[in-house]
């Protein structure tokens, strides 16, 4: 089957590279010609593991193709996968410009019975907006149907993620479409949902903000825990083992980030007021979440006592392991609120540094963890990577001139860190 895929992003470029291994021709819609070209010679606009080599292997078997033409990638597709980003606007609403304008190039190139679907994270009604403009542009020329088959991968497992989904979602009009998304789809594992349009275009809102709220709830019960003295993975370890509820997503933290989460909960948000529902409960999770930097921050100061101009270290600067993303990354507000009290930051991450460096300025960043460490006064960690929990922390101790070790992410065990000297400050924990 000939597919399109229109963006080379996240969503676009690991679904392309999955369906081209498949064995399906595929073709990448970009609108940056450096971008294009260096993914044609398989050079990679982001970090993912696993995502060079698969786009390699299907560059060299001629399955996988970048353009920056429409024209050479609609004519011939079976379906075309609108995979663009739609990031919030100042009132929180999803921004679809970027949408609309990839329904329209499409619609100008259409010849033949084709399934425009949807992939994008979009509000209830963007699909049929999408047909109506798609139709507009095409007259009588072709035939179409519209779908929308959200994604649901996470940054870092991106590839096993869209191989091996909890479920496929496909929202659709027609029997037709049914069919032929069913049928990309056979060496897919996952459930089947097949939906209305708007209950597809729903199901990621709601999925996405759940999660969200998870986190935030274990966020919220740390605060508490921290207030009373409890520990707050025994907590929700405890609350975990329940059946019913799990310990997935149930992890304090200093918040959640990424291009999703903050972005679907504020669209959420809007999405309910505009229909006459006021989403207090979503507006709370969003708020926790703002609240738990802020609370990582002060803890910080408040142990420290006299922050300005000591020297920290932060270990993790992407919003998740296994990335280099640092869209709402919660490094970026704790270092800007650290270094406004008069603190020197050095900071280290296996993959971000190039991305970070963009963000975040005024910080030295360093190649190794050692190096961010020597002669620091506190050892601050913000991502969990494995590299970090593997490290020879009584080493890291000798390189420091303090003794403080804040955990933004419970990485660490209380007790042991302590038996290795260091004054220990986790998320809902000592």
């Amino acid at each position: 089957m000939t597919i399109s895929v229109i963006g080379h992003g996240y969503v676009g470029l690991v679904s392309a590279a999955v369906f081209s291994d498949l064995g399906n021709t595929v073709w990448v819609v970009g609108r940056t010609p450096e971008k294009i070209e260096k993914l044609k010679k398989g050079v990679m606009p982001f970090y993912e593991p696993g995502l060079e080599e698969t786009v390699k292997r299907n560059l060299s078997a001629g399955r996988l193709k970048f353009t920056l033409n429409y024209s050479d990638a609609i004519p011939g597709a079976s379906i075309i996968f609108i995979c663009v980003g739609t990031p919030s606007k100042e009132t929180g609403e999803a921004d679809l410009s970027a949408v609309y304008l990839a329904a329209k190039e499409i619609s100008k190139n259409l010849k033949n019975y084709t399934v425009v679907v949807t992939k994008s994270t979009v509000p209830v009604g963007t699909n049929r907006q999408v047909a109506k403009i798609v139709k507009e542009g095409i007259g009588k020329k072709a035939n179409f149907d519209i779908a929308s088959c959200p994604e649901f991968l996470r940054e870092g497992s991106a590839l096993s993620d869209t191989l091996n989904p909890d479920r496929i979602v496909i929202g659709v009009d027609s029997k037709r479409a049914e069919e032929l998304l069913l049928d990309l789809h056979k060496s897919i594992n996952g459930a089947r949902v097949v939906t209305t349009i708007e209950s597809a275009e729903m199901i990621k809102y709601a999925s996405n903000s759940l999660l969200s709220t998870k986190i935030s709830f274990a966020n919220a019960m740390s605060f508490i825990c921290d207030a009373v003295g409890a520990d707050v993975e025994v907590v929700l370890n405890g609350v975990g083992l329940d059946r019913r509820l799990g310990r997935s997503f149930l992890y304090p933290g200093v918040g959640f980030g990424g291009s999703c989460f903050p972005k679907d909960v504020k669209a959420l948000i809007a999405i309910s007021k505009k229909n006459g529902y006021n989403f207090e409960l979503l507006k709370s999770v969003y708020k926790v979440n703002r609240e738990a930097r802020e609370r990582f921050v002060d803890k910080i100061v408040k142990t420290l006592k006299k922050i300005k101009g000591k020297t920290l270290a932060v270990w993790g600067l992407s919003f998740k392991p296994n990335t280099d993303d640092m869209r709402e990354a919660p490094s970026i507000e704790i270092i800007a609120a650290l270094k406004s009290k008069g603190a020197k930051i050095k900071a280290f991450d296996p993959i971000a540094i190039e991305n970070a460096s963009k963000k975040i300025s005024g910080v030295v960043f360093c190649d190794s963890p050692m190096k961010a460490v020597e002669d620091a006064d506190a050892l601050i960690v913000l991502t969990e990577w494995n590299e970090f929990k593997q490290i020879d922390l009584s080493k890291i101790k000798r390189l420091m001139k303090g003794n403080y070790l804040f955990d933004g992410r419970n990485m660490y065990d209380p007790q042991k860190i302590k038996n290795l000297g260091f004054i220990y400050k986790g998320i809902g924990r000592e």
